[in-house]
């Protein structure tokens, strides 16, 4: 094999990303979303009604993964979706109310996660972020 796969990039980055999400479910616990459905209400909440597509576009999902997600805060009445072919979402009434709670929990975690990364490992993940794309 050509490299070890303790080095497999992917892998690194799957585990970074599992650990980040570890501290923000201790957030997250008593509201009964996932992480990926959170920042799907975070980014309808800045977008606002918007082609569902284009939330996968934003966040790098995969469409079945927006798709599912979607249907899941449909169910919990957190989003509501049209019905055309490219259907547009939008966030409900009490999907704005838990956004509204969701964002100072988010804060807590991620003012844990800056402080373990701090400006050397903030900076360290915005460039491997932009030589990846």
């Amino acid at each position: 094999m050509k490299y070890q796969l303790e080095y497999c990039i992917g892998s690194r980055l799957r585990r970074l990303s599992r650990i980040a999400d570890g501290h923000i479910r201790k957030f997250l616990g008593d509201y009964g979303i996932t992480e990926n459905q959170m920042t799907i209400l975070f980014t309808l909440h800045e977008l606002g009604n918007v082609e569902q597509g284009k939330v996968g576009e934003v966040l790098c999902l995969e469409r079945s993964t927006v798709s599912r997600n979607i249907k899941l805060l449909e169910k919990q009445q957190l989003v509501i979706r049209t019905a055309a072919y490219r259907p547009e979402v939008s966030l409900t009434p009490q999907g704005m109310d838990l956004v509204k709670i969701l964002i100072p929990q988010w804060e807590k975690a991620m003012d844990i996660l800056t402080g373990q990364l701090k400006e050397d490992g903030l900076s360290s993940l915005q460039k491997l972020e932009n030589k990846m794309n």
